[in-house]
């Protein structure tokens, strides 16, 4: 058994995020040594079902016969993976399925006879922790071919099923609470732009859009784990989730890249430099989206997952970069024409805004790429919805303080000022203060 991959996928095994429902996957002709299905964490009423069925192994003329007790299902707790991994690392023809730290389920050598080929069993958990379900093949030069039904869930104390993970149960609640408090914002939007309508832009339609797909997403995201949680399946509101997701992505990104440019309050048009970062954004938020839904609606299980894992990484980093760049440009074209207009004082106060709306746009994304992603790592697995929480509050954090910073008022107290602060301003304006 080749020690690198096993390495590799048991390291993803602590990246990747717990999943939970009822799935019916199929694996076909696969030579993988070893298959991550799911990572849940277990209360102490957690059970494990599993239904295996129209099993098909193929070997080489090598190994015509391979032994079936080598190959089956296991689960390996968060604290038992490194004493795996040493394992693997001593000796690299060691099988996991011998390992004393995993917990065995089954092997290959309780299937019913062919053709049948079947198995179904139901494991309580009894010890609370998060774990990983493997598939485990080591037999060399063997390809399996099966269909795979897993039920995960633990039970509440009326008895009834919990198919949400011990740290995600809260989301629902979670989603629910800040879907009020997006619609809430959204209808004092509207009011603000009602009440200052000689005021309004288009930008500030953009802006109440996107408050409104936001809290579609978010009542989407409630139902949809809602329902998972009772009943194991979203019943098709996970596909609302991700056409309001996709939506809500490219609104955010659209409006921190023409409120960068000063597009609408400042400016009527977009320079040519300025329409190439929509098109290369834009595009790119569908290929992260299309990741996004590979990811969320399938699993490890699949060979390519961790090469999607690796698109929406990248892409969603380039993006990232993309929508800076029109900020920085705003920013050196006020300091340019500062030196000419004989505005100081108006220049200083647009340069103050977008020095802060830079600052702020830098915070956020480094706290919902980096801080989340760190909490989602070290939370312990009761705790995961913390990460979640995290993220929503800071994204409304975010959205307060861009909707205050740009909002539709007649005297914006960024350009109102007195001519008695002309020499003031430019005095600021001769320093490096605003550069980045």
């Amino acid at each position: 058994m080749s020690k690198i991959p096993l390495i590799l996928l048991l390291f993803l095994s602590l990246l990747s995020s717990t999943t939970a429902e009822i799935k019916t996957l199929t694996i076909d002709s696969d030579s993988r040594p070893m298959i991550l299905f799911e990572k849940f964490g277990f209360t102490h009423t957690g059970h494990v079902a599993i239904s295996v069925y129209s099993v098909f192994v193929t070997s080489s003329s090598n190994a015509p016969n391979p032994d079936a007790s080598r190959l089956g299902f296991f689960l390996l707790s968060e604290e038992s993976l490194l004493q795996v991994l040493l394992e693997i690392q001593q000796n690299p023809h060691f099988c996991v399925l011998d390992s004393h730290y995993i917990q065995h389920l089954f092997t290959f050598s309780d299937l019913s006879p062919p053709p049948l080929s079947r198995f179904n069993r139901s494991y309580p958990v009894s010890s609370p922790n998060e774990y990983s379900l493997f598939f485990a093949n080591c037999a060399p030069e063997t390809r399996v071919s099966m269909n795979v039904r897993t039920e995960i869930y633990n039970l509440d104390r009326d008895g009834s099923r919990d198919y949400l993970s011990a740290g995600l149960t809260q989301l629902p609640s979670l989603y629910t609470f800040f879907s009020i408090l997006y619609l809430g914002f959204l209808g004092y939007w509207i009011y603000v732009c009602y009440t200052n309508k000689r005021s309004v832009q288009r930008i500030h339609l953009l802006m109440a859009g996107l408050l409104l797909f936001k809290a579609l997403n978010l009542i989407c995201a409630a139902e949809d784990k809602h329902l998972v949680k009772v009943s194991g399946t979203p019943h098709g509101w996970d596909v609302l989730f991700y056409i309001f997701q996709f939506i809500r992505v490219v609104l955010l990104f659209t409006v921190i890249v023409l409120i960068g440019t000063g597009w609408s309050f400042l400016k009527p048009f977009l320079q040519e430099r300025e329409k190439k970062v929509l098109m290369i954004v834009i595009p790119l938020q569908v290929l992260a989206n299309i990741a996004s839904v590979v990811i969320g609606e399938t699993g490890p299980f699949i060979k390519d997952w961790v090469t999607w894992n690796q698109v929406f990484l990248l892409v969603d980093i380039i993006c990232c970069c993309a929508i800076i760049f029109p900020i920085v440009w705003s920013i050196r074209s006020l300091r340019e024409t500062s030196k000419t207009d004989g505005k100081a004082a108006r220049n200083l106060a647009k340069l103050t805004l977008f020095r802060q709306f830079y600052i702020v746009v830098i915070g956020y994304l480094y706290f919902t790429r980096i801080v989340v992603f760190a909490l989602r790592t070290i939370a312990a697995y009761k705790y995961q919805w913390v990460s979640n929480a995290a993220e929503e509050i800071a994204s409304l954090a975010f959205y307060l303080v861009i909707f205050y910073m740009f909002r539709p008022v007649e005297k914006n107290e960024y350009f109102i000022l007195d001519e008695e602060d002309e020499e003031a301003a430019e005095l600021a304006l001769r320093d490096e203060e605003f550069e980045l």
